[in-house]
């Protein structure tokens, strides 16, 4: 993390370790910018009073190292960060007129996504700034990974129930409130297949219909045209001194018969000849009976133009323009189908309600498991901080857990556990809530309003130590977690937050050398004054460097002999663990 004019820091660089950080300095040199410069980066409140005297703007920066597979990844790749070499870039401007920018993985960012971020990055402990734990909702999540397969075998079989449960609840509130749709729907997709029904369209009907009309409207002219070409081919009976086609080419074919066999040229045209003949001769006889089979009756026009009438009704209707029959009988096809589907909603709904129940009574039974798994392992675990919390320097404190359910106003809308309809969510019926009492006598709180300020990070140390390993969170921050400790109990601060460190990052604000003894790194915050201009830095510690600063920090004075001996014996205290 780069932090630049920001407080009485100008520009310093702080290289958090791995595990266990350490951050000490003499009181006012800064140790709580540093602070600060994590909250601005977690989107805490941008104060323009923190931009140092002179500066336009204070800018933190970080580099925060995470799986690509990491909530806090997804968040920031949905937001249009990238990820830089597996490290998310997080920066924080604020000006010293009050304006405040973010920016993660190279995007401009709404500084409320840092705030997102932060929930799942780091857990704040601090007299006036707590994040985490101090959360019901949070504290749940962590009860159930200390609980191990005695709740995640249940939680699991409890989430898929409820996740098909919102889906038959959505599915039947869908079929039930649009009972009144569908109904209508029905009755004017029965009435459509009725009225087809009645009328028995056959495919292509209206255009055979439509081509009958055409020659009955014309049937006169039809015929009288018939009889004039069918004389003008075979002669009209009323004239038989006419001359018709069909004899004028007999006479000719006859003409050529009797000389075909001198040229073959002249042969094929008596051929054709014959062959028209015969064409002629049929077509003339086509057109007598065409003419004799010709309804000229009204009553059969008036008939077909009623047919085509109530065909074109059910095309209107139910069809497509400029299209025939065949698609009012598509659509009565389709329709009747959908109805199958509308008359049996009916049964559908029997089918949800009995599945629905059915589901409620397996959550009801899930839940009840995961109260009992959790009460269980809420016991274990409050008796394991509250033994933390004795060595802690607080030995007449008692933790316990609060497992709850909230009864339901409506019956019909929760679940039954313990003979009690209660609501119920993604992860069970369960409300879970850390509660301490701080002495014999004392009521339990909830550990944020149970715990003094000094107390209250000390409380929430002995809770993660618990939690080791179930809380997914991978960097805490524990400022005054040594407020009113010291000697044996300011070792056993230590001693924790080094195996809390084992399965995550930690980073200490603390003047305890006790504390700072167990750090993996300790990082030095120092003022200095050139007369005119006081600025801060941070400097990693290590060897005789970091033997010097814990003897200032024992006794006040970094060349003290005592002092060095007994910081040389708390880091071999801390080295090996004893």
């Amino acid at each position: 993390m780069r932090i630049r004019s920001l407080g009485v820091i100008d520009d310093a660089v702080v290289e958090l370790s791995p595990g266990f950080t350490a951050v000490t300095g003499e009181t006012g040199a800064g140790k709580t910018m540093v602070v600060t410069s994590l909250g601005l980066l977690l989107g805490g409140r941008a104060d323009p009073a923190l931009v140092r005297i002179g500066a336009k703007a204070a800018v933190v920066e970080g580099r925060i190292a995470l799986a690509s597979s990491s909530p806090a990844a997804v968040r920031a790749e949905e937001a249009g960060a990238e990820l830089d070499d597996g490290a998310l870039l997080i920066s924080r401007t604020v000006s010293a007129e009050g304006r405040s920018r973010a920016h993660v993985g190279g995007r401009s960012v709404p500084v409320g996504l840092l705030g997102e971020l932060a929930d799942d990055l780091v857990a704040v402990h601090g007299q006036t700034d707590q994040q985490g734990l101090l959360r019901p909702a949070r504290q749940r999540q962590a009860l159930d990974r200390y609980a191990g397969d005695a709740v995640a075998g249940p939680l699991a079989k409890y989430t898929a129930a409820h996740r098909r449960l919102r889906t038959v609840a959505a599915e039947l509130d869908e079929l039930t409130t649009r009972a009144r749709e569908r109904a209508q729907e029905a009755d004017l997709l029965r009435f459509g297949l009725d009225e087809i029904a009645a009328a028995e369209p056959l495919p292509g009907e209206d255009v055979e219909l439509s081509a009958e009309a055409e020659r009955l409207g014309h049937a006169e002219a039809l015929a009288s045209a018939a009889t004039v070409a069918h004389a003008a081919l075979a002669g009209n009976p009323e004239d038989p001194e006419g001359i018709d086609a069909t004899t004028l080419v007999a006479g000719a074919h006859r003409g050529l018969e009797a000389v075909r066999g001198h040229d073959q040229e002249l042969a094929a045209l008596a051929d054709r000849l014959g062959e028209l003949g015969i064409l002629m001769a049929d077509v003339a006889t086509e057109l007598a009976g065409y003419a004799d089979g010709l309804d000229a009756d009204p009553l059969r026009l008036a008939a077909v133009e009623e047919r085509r009438a109530a065909l074109n009704h059910l095309t209107r209707k139910y069809g497509e323009y400029g299209k025939d029959t065949t698609a009012v009988l598509a659509w009565s096809e389709q329709s009747a189908a959908r109805l199958a589907e509308l008359d049996g909603d009916d049964d559908r709904i029997t089918e949800l309600i009995a599945e629905r129940d059915g589901l409620r009574a397996e959550l009801g039974e899930l839940a009840q498991q995961l109260t009992d798994a959790r009460t269980a392992s809420a016991e274990h675990f409050a008796a394991a901080v509250t033994t933390e919390l004795g060595e802690l320097a607080m030995p007449h404190a008692r933790v316990s857990v609060a497992i709850r359910q909230t009864e339901d106003a409506d019956d019909a809308d929760g679940i039954e556990v313990n003979g009690r309809s209660v609501a119920y969510g993604p992860a069970g019926a369960d409300e879970v809530e850390i509660l301490m009492a701080p002495h014999p006598g004392a009521p339990p709180r909830p550990i944020a309003k149970g715990a003094s300020g000094g107390e209250l990070s000390r409380v929430m140390l002995a809770v993660e130590v618990v939690f080791a390993g179930s809380d997914p969170v991978p960097t805490y921050l524990f400022d005054e977690v040594d407020a009113g400790v010291g000697g044996k109990a300011a070792v056993e601060v230590g001693r924790r937050l080094a195996r809390l460190a084992k399965s995550a990052q930690v980073v200490v604000v603390t003047h305890l050398p006790q504390v700072a003894a167990f750090a993996d790194r300790q990082l030095l915050v120092e003022k200095t004054n050139d007369g005119s201009v006081t600025r801060s830095g941070v400097t990693v510690l290590e060897g005789e460097d970091r033997i010097r600063e814990l003897s200032r920090m024992l006794a006040g004075q970094e060349d003290s002999e005592t002092a060095r001996a007994h910081a040389e014996e708390l880091l071999e205290t801390a080295r090996t663990g004893t």
